[in-house]
């Protein structure tokens, strides 16, 4: 690896209102190395990012980029000096194909386009880096790994050779990760420099060279991979020795709670979402979903909630039929469903309302009387924000849409924990929290389970899934691949019924 540094930032700060996001940040990226970024939520490992890829601009401190001085007020100017960043919303056109989606917007793309040369020139680069992207298939077409890939591959072709990634394994199977490892490999060989923003230590652990350790806006220590371990990491992010391991909760199960049979479910071109799903949960067990994105992990959650319609099928809680019933019809029979979704902002808070607010869209049932009184919600939204160390300035005129994305995940579920629901329903409940924010939902989630609630937990991280639940369900394209018991099994096993592959040689459902 050389010792050339690529990018130096000094002293960056930057504050919105009264929060300090960045306080006098100190980074450095060398050519050809893979660089980390780990910290809590509000770390401001984000914030830090969107500065070098113009973003934000600081408002003091200086960046270098290659031994010169430089000034990013835009991603176009950051793009321009080489630096690319990968989103974690992809921002491709499904209707185009890859090919029309490297070339939108491209500057190497003249008004008299030479397909051929432009076809050629892909070909080469997608050799380079050892990708198998193909350049006539419409992105509508392609699977989770296969978009990621094809961002990649456009930032590339624009000429970028510092790369940011932002969480990129957060969805893919253990193989597609693998692979993306391979490709990140090919990128460092072919002269680019990379840095990534994870949460999970294993893979730091695994693909980086360097980490950088930030906390409450600082950089509190960079160390070589060689010369550390994953227990360190994490005591430095959250400035104490941690418990890494991921607790499971000895539970003798009890009786049937959830019944789920044989549902069927249709998304707007009458494509099947959800295709004879069947399965059942318990009192005092946590049963995981397992599938790549879009495998009707989010209709499923829904249907149960009484948020998505079902074909067909049955859904029976305790006994009693609720497919078909809206979500207050569901509540007004007695049936507490607490549901924490995927898209944390778009269905589960209302972004401009502050914590106290949130809190009392799920409260208010319980208020006596002819008006709404905010003390009780009040008093839960200090214990909620106490409890799982949300950072925030105030838990009153502060909207949520100002809190980083692992401190609303912190409130939202906090918040349908507090109800002390009959059934829980997590999509993804720890999807962007630092290590010692998810050991506290874990511990959560287990709490409840001793109470013998029935969990459903959505998860994407096969590690946690296979820690701290009963069973897994397994999905692909809308059905089953398998239940299985993760103590009697292997990530790579659960990764082959991810894809569709029940047995050797048995596909179950096609992958685009």
């Amino acid at each position: 690896m050389n010792n050339e540094y690529v990018v130096r930032m000094k002293n960056i700060t930057k504050s919105f209102g009264q929060v300090k996001a960045l306080d006098h940040v100190e980074f450095s990226l060398k050519k050809g190395e893979v660089h980390a970024i780990l910290g809590e939520n509000g770390a401001g490992k984000s914030s830090l990012m969107n500065v070098l890829s113009g973003i934000y601009m600081p408002d003091s401190g200086s960046i270098e980029i290659k031994g010169e001085t430089v000034r990013i007020p835009s991603p176009k100017s950051a793009l321009s000096l080489g630096i690319g960043m990968l989103p974690q919303h992809y921002k491709l056109v499904d209707v185009f194909t890859a090919l029309e989606n490297v070339a939108a917007g491209s500057q190497k793309i003249t008004p008299l386009i030479n397909r051929k040369k432009i076809l050629d020139d892909m070909g080469e680069l997608n050799k380079s880096f050892g990708m198998d992207i193909d350049l006539n298939k419409r992105v509508s077409e392609m699977s989770v790994a296969e978009k990621q890939s094809l961002e990649i591959f456009k930032v590339l072709y624009r000429g970028a050779d510092i790369l940011i990634l932002d969480e990129p394994t957060a969805v893919l199977t253990p193989q597609e990760i693998d692979n993306l490892f391979c490709i990140i490999k090919k990128m460092v060989s072919n002269g680019c420099s990379v840095i990534i923003i994870t949460h999970k230590l294993e893979e730091v652990m695994t693909i980086s060279d360097r980490i950088t350790i930030m906390r409450k806006g600082q950089t509190v220590e960079t160390v070589n991979k060689d010369e550390t371990d994953a227990q360190e990491l994490a005591g430095l992010m959250v400035g104490d020795v941690m418990e890494l391991d991921i607790p499971f909760a000895v539970v003798e199960r009890g009786k049937k709670s959830l019944e789920v049979k044989d549902i069927t479910a249709y998304d707007r071109n009458k494509v099947a979402v959800l295709n004879h799903v069947s399965f059942d949960i318990y009192e005092g067990e946590i049963l995981g979903v397992a599938g790549i994105a879009g495998s009707g992990q989010k209709e499923l959650c829904e249907g149960i909630a009484g948020l998505y319609t079902l074909k067909s099928g049955q859904i029976l809680f305790n006994g009693e039929n609720i497919l078909g019933k809206n979500p207050e019809a569901i509540h007004d029979l007695g049936i507490s469903l607490s549901f924490v979704p995927e898209d944390r902002l778009g269905m589960g808070l209302v972004s401009s309302m502050d914590i106290i607010d949130n809190v009392l869209l799920k409260d208010y049932r319980s208020t006596k009387g002819l008006t709404i009184s905010k003390t009780r919600s009040r008093e839960k939204a200090e214990k909620l924000v106490e409890k799982l160390n949300v950072v925030t300035p105030a838990i009153e005129n502060h909207a949520v849409s100002l809190l980083s994305g692992g401190n609303i995940q912190k409130v939202l579920l906090g918040r349908e924990i507090q109800l002390n629901p009959k059934l829980l329903i997590t999509a993804y409940a720890t999807r962007g929290l630092d290590v010692g924010s998810s050991q506290i939902i874990y511990e959560l989630l287990n709490d409840q389970k001793r109470k013998l609630k029935p969990i459903l937990y959505v998860g994407e991280d096969l590690d946690v899934l296979m820690s701290l639940c009963d069973r897994i369900l397994v999905l692909c394209e809308g059905q089953v691949t398998g239940i299985v018991n993760p103590r009697e099994t292997t990530k790579e096993a659960i990764g082959l019924l991810m894809s569709g592959v029940k047995e050797e040689g048995e596909r179950s459902c096609t992958i685009s």
